[in-house]
């Protein structure tokens, strides 16, 4: 029963890797290896923007209005100002 699996195990590896090394699948893989570069300046936008929108709320919540932001450099700046 061993000796079954053990071939069946080595066939399933073989096939495996015939399949991923094939020279028709070659160009496929290629160009998915290079997905995580292709929207690099997009992430990093939405990144600032997403990190913007939260300061902006946080800011919010600090101010206890919801009626405007509050500058937050304005705000560190009167604290050190009472330092």
């Amino acid at each position: 029963m061993r000796q079954i699996a053990v071939v069946l195990g080595s066939v399933a590896f073989l096939a495996v890797c015939w399949w991923a090394f094939s020279p028709k699948r070659k160009k496929r893989f290629e160009e998915d290896a290079k997905l995580p570069f292709a929207d690099e300046e997009q992430s990093i936008r939405s990144a600032y923007s997403a990190d913007k929108k939260k300061t902006d709320e946080d800011s919010v919540e600090k101010n206890g209005r919801g009626d405007r932001p509050v500058d937050i450099s304005t705000e560190h700046k009167k604290g050190q100002d009472e330092k």
